[in-house]
């Protein structure tokens, strides 16, 4: 029987993207929107592997992104004190948009009532992922965080997801971790032996046949796992 239900952060909880978006727009209002987003996105993915790969430190994979666009943008190359001052008022914007998925609050409550045990296990910053818990007001349901800085291994490792229960003295098997990514997330807490859940937000097809349970909004994971 499941007695935890552990769960990703960005794009799970936290509209992430959505925060992203908003802070590079508002800094580089005459670039195309959609274009500068979109890109801004990839060179985030790019960047933050690099720093779960441990090529980069936390400052640095911020830095390589806007060194990586502004010569895209016709900017020239900037160097690192140009790139760190653009990144501060990149990261106060982005801080700003900090929000939560409008149901996230509501199905940890019911989650909650129930009995079961909440937490978070996130790649990032440990201090960074722990504020903006804190930040869009989930912090007294979700008082249980596990993020790669500080444990040493990164999703969809599963000593990450081991680590988590090991924490929390409750056997894999017992526990369900919800998120995203199908391969970080869910597949990588299955293999861990967690119950794995993918949110696929985006409910298009499928590549091939998940080995885990779909959801496309959270409000559908209180009944998932009344099942199990």
């Amino acid at each position: 029987m499941i007695s935890t239900v552990l769960f990703d952060l960005d794009e799970t909880l936290l509209d992430h993207e959505g925060a992203a978006g908003e802070a590079v727009a508002r800094l580089f209002p005459d670039v195309d929107e959609e274009w500068l987003v979109r890109r801004w996105h990839e060179l985030t993915e790019e960047a933050v592997d690099r720093y779960l790969a441990g090529e980069l430190d936390f400052p640095g994979q911020r830095r390589a992104r806007i060194l990586r666009l502004a010569p895209e943008l016709g900017l020239g190359d900037w160097d690192d004190a140009r790139a760190d001052a653009w990144i501060a008022r990149y990261v106060a914007l982005y801080e700003a948009a900090w929000r939560p998925f409008p149901e996230a609050r509501r199905v940890l409550e019911v989650l909650a009532a129930r009995g079961l045990r909440l937490g978070v296990i996130t790649n990032g910053d440990a201090a960074q992922q722990r504020r903006k818990i804190g930040a869009i007001g989930l912090a007294d349901v979700l008082p249980y965080v596990v993020a790669s800085s500080e444990a040493g291994s990164a999703k969809p490792n599963p000593a990450i997801f081991r680590t988590a229960c090991a924490g929390l003295g409750v056997p894999p098997e017992c526990a369900a971790y919800v998120g995203d990514r199908l391969v970080t997330d869910a597949q990588g807490a299955a293999a861990a032996g967690l119950t794995g859940v993918w949110l696929d937000r985006a409910g298009g097809p499928a590549p091939g046949e998940p080995s885990v349970p779909r959801i496309t909004t959270l409000e559908e994971l209180p009944r998932l796992l009344a099942g199990r």
